[in-house]
Order: structure tokens, then C-alpha cells, then sequence
């Protein structure tokens, strides 16, 4: 393998790291149905792809970009907020449904519904989804956040963190892990390498080890 490109989803950091130090130019990017490509990493670039991992890139040509609050109010570089998107490329909203349109295309920028991220050398990281967070004790808790963290761990070769009831705290997380053929991990272990990492709020309550994960398709 060459190169190797990326997008769907954000891909864990430590994933990205094993193929660039294998000299595989792995290229994330983002785009959607509504608005096109909208950025993408130098894959010719070793050493930015390695230092810029689980990042999705610049924006493209011509592509507009905004990170902002819930108040549509843009956010300084380094913090998160959602991401907006304006350009030649965006449509201009969903066909005979006015009221979708209304909600997702504000002023000619489509409001994506992704939290994201700017450093300051200007690339992007997807965070989430913002309808997969969820709160734990007033905490927004991204679930791709933990999950990049538990990419880590050799041993898991699969996973997904949700969040579910928690009669103190609202929503805690919940990590289901399926281990590497070969390999064994418990959930202490996973519970354990996320709270060495993480801000306690953020580390799961309780941890599954599973040999399935539903999938949409």
C-alpha cells in the first residue's frame, strides 16, 4: 500500500500514526452530500501527515469555513464549536423541504452539525458528530474522542463508546471493545488506560468486551 485515502468519519490518531511510520501516505478528508469535497491533507507530505494525525486537513480552494457556538457566534482557534461551510460547492437546500432547509442553510452557509476543531496552522479536526455527544454532570463528552483514545490500546481491534443513564451524573460512558484475534483485554484494563488519558468526566463508568458491534450496513 501506497496511500491510502480517508473520510466518513474521524480516524483515530494513533490509526493514522501506524501508517504514516509504515511509509503508507494515508489522506483524510471531509465533504458531504450537500456541500461537496471541502478539505483535505498534503499526502505527499510524510512529515505533516505524522505531525497533523486525526487531523482532515485545509479547506479546499474556494471553500469557506467557520467554527462557531451554539449561538452561531465563531469560537477562537484551539476551542470547539460547530462547523459551517459556505462556498460555490454548498446547495442551496433540500428539495420540497423547506423546513429542513431553513434550519440547515443560514445566510448562504450550511450548518453541518459536526463539532470541529482549528489549531493554529489553520487544519481541522472533526471531532464528533454533535448529535453522538452526550452530557455527563453538565460535561459534553465526545464518544470519537474516547474511542481515538482506546485506538491505542494494541489489543482492541474494534470499538464504540455511548453514552447511558446515569441516575447521578445524567450520562456516563459506555466502552464496547472487540480484542485483535489473538489478544485479550478486560474491562478494567480498558477503564484504566482511558483515566490515564482523559479528563475523569470523560472516561467511561463501565466497559464491555464483545466479540460483535451492530452495524448499519
Amino acid at each position: 500500500i501506497v496511500s491510502w485515502a480517508i473520510g466518513g468519519a474521524p480516524n483515530p490518531k494513533a490509526q493514522s500514526e501506524r501508517f504514516v511510520n509504515a511509509g503508507v501516505r494515508i489522506s483524510e478528508g471531509f465533504g458531504m452530500s450537500e456541500t461537496g469535497s471541502n478539505f483535505a491533507m498534503p499526502a505527499h507530505d510524510l512529515p505533516t501527515l505524522l505531525r497533523k494525525a486525526g487531523s482532515c486537513g485545509l479547506p479546499l480552494m474556494t471553500v469557506e469555513t467557520k467554527i462557531v457556538d451554539d449561538d452561531g457566534n465563531e469560537v477562537p482557534t484551539g476551542e470547539r464549536g460547530e462547523l459551517w461551510v459556505r462556498g460555490p460547492c454548498v446547495a442551496h437546500g433540500y428539495w420540497k423541504q423547506p423546513e429542513l432547509t431553513a434550519k440547515a442553510f443560514v445566510d448562504g452557509w450550511f450548518v453541518t452539525g459536526d463539532a470541529a476543531m482549528r489549531d493554529e496552522d489553520g487544519f481541522f479536526y472533526i471531532v464528533d458528530r454533535k448529535k453522538d455527544m452526550y452530557i455527563s454532570g453538565g460535561e459534553n463528552v465526545y464518544p470519537a474522542e474516547v474511542e481515538a483514545v482506546l485506538a491505542e490500546l494494541t489489543a482492541i481491534g474494534e470499538c464504540a463508546v455511548v453514552g447511558v443513564p446515569d441516575e447521578r451524573w445524567g450520562e456516563v460512558g459506555r466502552a464496547y471493545v472487540i480484542p485483535v484475534p489473538g489478544y485479550t483485554i478486560t474491562p478494567d484494563e480498558v477503564i484504566a488506560h482511558c483515566a490515564e488519558r482523559l479528563a475523569k468526566f470523560k472516561v467511561p463508568k463501565t466497559a464491555i468486551v464483545t466479540d460483535g458491534i451492530p452495524r448499519t450496513a
